[in-house]
């Protein structure tokens, strides 16, 4: 999963925006989720109205974790992909950099096929956005609006907010 120290800046969630707007596009999927191993959303594209995005990431990621458990007890590391066909809906689900989840929903506007070979080229751009986060040293770099979550807030600040 993304580190829980890691912080996603404005600029790598604008850099998921893109990538997951165009795979969406590209693939002509209903909508397309990225979300990290514990269930935390990082960004969407499509049509999520109808969607409950909270109960979406909790369910993918348990059923990414539990596939991981099926993946130890027959030899193997894990499962990179995961696929489920529904009547209406389809899942694509695949890890990205061993950090990442990333769910394409797909009707019948669009095939298997076609999913996982756009699937395909967007993997390499994900991973190096995550790998990316991970390797920064020390966090983002400081500064209001670059991701540093609270600026230049200073604890006078947060006191007389707080009223302390």
């Amino acid at each position: 999963m993304v580190a829980s120290n890691t912080i996603i800046t404005e600029r790598d969630h604008s850099r998921f925006m893109s990538l997951l707007e165009g795979l969406d596009r590209d693939a002509n999927a209903r909508f397309v989720f990225l979300l990290d191993k514990s269930g935390q959303q990082i960004a969407a594209a499509g049509e999520m109205d109808q969607v409950d995005p909270t109960s979406l990431a909790s369910l993918t990621a348990g059923n990414v974790a539990a596939t991981e458990g099926v993946a130890k007890l027959v030899g193997e590391n894990g499962f990179l992909t995961l696929f489920h066909e529904g009547k209406r809906d389809s899942l694509h689900i695949s890890v990205v950099a061993d950090r990442v989840i990333l769910l394409v929903v797909f009707d019948e506007r669009s095939s298997l096929g076609l999913v996982r070979l756009r699937v395909e080229q967007y993997l390499e751009p994900l991973s190096a956005i995550v790998v990316d986060m991970l390797s920064r040293p020390d966090g983002p770099p400081a500064g209001v609006g670059d991701g540093q979550p609270l600026g230049e807030i200073t604890e006078a600040d947060l006191d007389a907010l707080f009223g302390d």
